[in-house]
């Protein structure tokens, strides 16, 4: 798969806190930004978002830049995360998915036998089918000016199943785990054609500019410790790998890569030792229980719930300082354990912001 070389001549990078720290290089104050940082729960995205279909809006690469930029413009964030969607990759295959108000996203046919398969692109050219995101990705990363480094993304194979076997949002994924189960070998096949399309993916958000990858298992909390070992560990190990790989083939940049499998704290061991500078938690573990599981050589990312910033904003500062005592000023990330809610005040995740900076350097001083 070959790839447009990177386009240079990209701004100086100024705030380079959130890749050292992905480094685990030292840094003067704890980087943070939030996952879900570009959305509704700001009146300014609701508005650009108001007139255009969900996936039209991640199909333009010039809304995609402005909703990346508009939580930087009102908060002092380490690091931008474009703004785009996982199933955008189940599209790719040639799946239909669309954003169903109340809802949710929504296949309007998803997989339901192991034949469905072979409705599946077998192989995807991502520049023909993804390029909007690459531009996106280019445009946001002039439009950044420098100011932080940009992130890019892909749901991890199990989550992606999960969504494309049940249509949309499940409380039991049942449909997708009975696949499991029951036909293990389609399973592997439908996950390792994910992986492929991912790795060529990621490879190209890098070549498009992107200065971070983070892959989300977001669905890693429905699967018991085995399940986890044979259908998803394998291909996020493959996917560390694979990108690594095509990046030096390719000469580009080697960016730190961050895996977050939500809800998979009995995996966390494993996680350490998938091939990924930087480990996120969700915000049901502790930190120094964190730690211990993925000991020194990882940078972990999180992990405050995301609710705590309905808390009054002197709460939030306690709870931001109680978080980096236990995970420590270095070798750490702040983030939330999952992403922003919508009704969740802006001030407040201002409030969030400051303290992790204030606080870390404080602690730094001293």
């Amino acid at each position: 798969c070959s790839f447009v070389r990177s386009p240079k001549g990209f701004p100086k990078l100024k705030n380079d806190t959130f890749l050292r720290a992905a480094r685990g290089e030292e840094t003067e104050h704890t980087p943070v930004w939030c996952m879900r940082q570009a959305g509704r729960y700001l009146p300014e995205f609701r508005e650009t978002r108001a007139a255009q279909d969900f996936f039209a809006t991640c199909r333009s690469p010039k809304l995609c830049c402005e909703l990346t930029l508009q939580p930087l413009r009102r908060f002092p964030l380490d690091a931008a995360i474009i703004f785009s969607d996982i199933l955008v990759v189940p599209q790719a295959l040639g799946m239909e998915v669309v954003m169903v108000p109340g809802k949710g996203p929504t296949f309007t046919e998803p997989l339901k036998e192991v034949e469905d398969l072979l409705k599946l692109r077998q192989k995807v050219d991502v520049t023909a089918e993804l390029g909007y995101v690459f531009q996106a990705i280019t445009l946001t990363r002039h439009s950044l000016e420098g100011r932080v480094p940009l992130i890019g993304f892909s749901g991890a194979p199990w989550t992606l199943m999960s969504y494309m076997i049940e249509g949309g949002g499940s409380t039991t994924m049942a449909k997708a785990k009975s696949w499991l189960y029951r036909h293990p070998e389609a399973s592997h096949r439908l996950l390792r054609l994910l992986a492929d399309v991912i790795t060529d993916y990621l490879v190209g958000q890098v070549a498009a500019g992107a200065q971070a990858l983070q892959l989300f298992e977001s669905h890693a909390g429905h699967l018991g410790p085995e399940q986890f070992q044979d259908f998803a560990l394998p291909y996020i190990r493959d996917i560390s790998q694979a990108v690594r790989s095509k990046l030096k083939e390719e000469a580009l940049p080697l960016v730190p890569m961050i895996i977050f499998a939500k809800d998979a704290h009995y995996a966390l061991r494993d996680l350490a030792h998938a091939g990924y500078e930087v480990v996120g938690l969700d915000w049901t573990i502790r930190p120094q229980e964190a730690r211990a599981q993925t000991g020194k050589d990882v940078t972990l990312q999180g992990n405050l719930d995301p609710c705590a910033l309905y808390a009054p904003k002197e709460k939030i500062g306690e709870l931001v300082k109680k978080m980096l005592e236990g995970f420590g000023t270095q070798r750490y990330i702040a983030n939330l354990g999952h992403g922003l809610y919508p009704d969740i005040s802006p001030e407040h995740v201002g409030a969030f912001v400051e303290a992790v900076h204030a606080h870390s350097r404080h602690i730094n001083k001293h």
